[in-house]
């Protein structure tokens, strides 16, 4: 009942022949210009080279650093929003919890 039903392959009918294709006559036709004279290989332009001064060593390290307190204070005050959020429902949880037990004591 639940299995898929595959349908039967009909039988062919005939022999199927594929279309005839007709070849057209081209032409072939030649140029006798002279080939260019083969260029001298040009050297591939060297990497330029990155010099670091005293100057923008400090730049880059001071760069760094001032990324990485950013980065540091937004992660440290999204934490603390967790913490916060999760004491406050906690002492909700408290005083709600409190307020039903008293309810029921009466």
């Amino acid at each position: 009942m639940l299995r898929p039903k595959v349908p039967a392959m009909p039988q062919p009918t005939g022999h199927i022949t594929p279309p005839a294709r007709i070849a057209e006559p081209t032409a072939v036709i030649q140029h006798t210009q002279p080939l260019p004279a083969p260029m001298a290989p040009t050297p591939a332009p060297a990497r330029p080279t990155v010099q670091l001064t005293p100057g923008s060593v400090i730049a880059l390290v001071g760069g760094g650093a001032a990324v990485v307190l950013v980065v540091g204070a937004v992660l440290v005050s999204m934490l603390l929003a967790v913490a916060i959020t999760a004491a406050s429902v906690a002492v909700c949880a408290l005083v709600i919890r409190s307020l039903t037990a008293s309810q029921h004591r009466r």
